[in-house]
C-alpha cells in the first residue's frame, strides 16, 4: 500500500508541476486576490456544518478575562471574521492575516458584530507577530489556520509569547487522519494539488505533535470526524493554557 501511495502522489506532483512553474515566475500571487472570495463563502458553509462545535469550543472564553475583566482575542489568520459571532459581547478584537486582500470581507464582520470592540488588523504572518507586544492578550483563536503556516512550533512560540501568564490558546485545524484509513492515503496522493487551490494548505500534518511539545502547562485536546468533505473531516478541537 504504501509502495502505491508514493506512486500515485507522483503522478499527483508530475500534474502540479505547472502549478509550480506559475508559483516560481509569480503569476500565481495572483490567485490570493480572489482567494477570499472563495473563502468568504467557503467560511459560510463551514460554520453552518460546524456551528455547534463553534459555540461549545468558545463557550467558556470569558474565563480568560484579564484582571481588569476585559476580554482581549488575538486571532491569527481571521480571515473573514467567521469567528466573530462567537466570542463574547464586549471583548477586545486584534487580527492577524498575511493576505490583505481579507480586509474588506472583514470589514463586513466587524460591521455585523458591534457588539465586539475592534482594536486592528495586521497584515502580518502568524511566524511574526511583532507588531504584538509580551502577555499582551488573553486569548489567541486559530482556526483552519496551523494547516498552511510555514512554521508551527514558531507560531507556537510566537503564540505562548503574546499571551499574558493563565492565557489560552483556542484551536479547531484540520489533521492527518489516521493512517489505517483511505482519508489518509487520499490526503497525501492529493496534497500536491490540494496545496495550490487551498492556497498553501497542507492535510497531512500532525497538528496534534506540534501541540503536544509546545510550551504550554495545560493541554485539552480532542479528535473528532467533521461533518465535512473527506479530505478534511479529521479535526483537533481544543484549548492550551500557557
Amino acid at each position: 500500500m504504501a509502495f502505491f501511495r508514493s506512486v500515485c502522489t507522483l503522478l499527483f506532483q508530475i500534474l502540479a508541476l505547472p502549478l509550480k512553474l506559475l508559483e516560481f515566475i509569480g503569476i500565481y500571487s495572483i490567485y490570493k486576490r480572489a482567494f477570499p472570495i472563495m473563502m468568504y463563502r467557503v467560511a459560510k458553509n463551514y460554520n453552518k456544518k460546524m456551528h455547534d462545535k463553534k459555540k461549545e469550543l468558545f463557550s467558556n472564553l470569558s474565563e480568560f478575562a484579564g484582571p481588569d475583566g476585559t476580554l482581549r482575542i488575538l486571532e491569527i489568520g481571521c480571515g473573514t471574521g467567521a469567528n466573530f459571532k462567537y466570542y463574547p459581547s464586549g471583548c477586545k478584537i486584534i487580527c492577524t492575516d498575511p493576505n490583505p486582500h481579507f480586509q474588506r470581507y472583514l470589514q463586513e464582520a466587524i460591521d455585523a458584530n458591534d457588539q465586539l470592540e475592534f482594536e486592528k488588523f495586521v497584515v502580518s504572518s502568524a511566524e511574526d507577530l511583532k507588531a504584538i507586544s509580551d502577555s499582551a492578550v488573553d486569548v489567541v483563536v486559530s482556526t483552519l489556520v496551523l494547516c498552511s503556516v510555514s512554521n508551527t512550533t514558531r507560531v507556537l512560540e510566537e503564540v505562548h509569547r503574546i499571551l499574558r501568564p493563565g492565557g489560552a490558546l483556542y484551536f479547531l485545524e484540520h489533521v492527518v487522519s489516521d493512517p489505517s484509513t483511505w482519508t489518509y492515503f487520499l490526503q497525501h496522493v492529493l496534497q500536491p494539488l490540494w496545496y495550490f487551490f487551498g492556497d498553501g494548505c497542507e492535510v497531512t500534518r500532525a497538528t496534534w505533535k506540534d501541540l503536544e511539545a509546545s510550551k504550554f502547562s495545560d493541554l485539552k485536546l480532542r479528535h473528532i470526524e467533521a461533518p465535512l468533505m473527506f479530505m478534511i473531516r479529521p479535526h483537533i478541537v481544543g484549548y492550551a493554557v500557557k
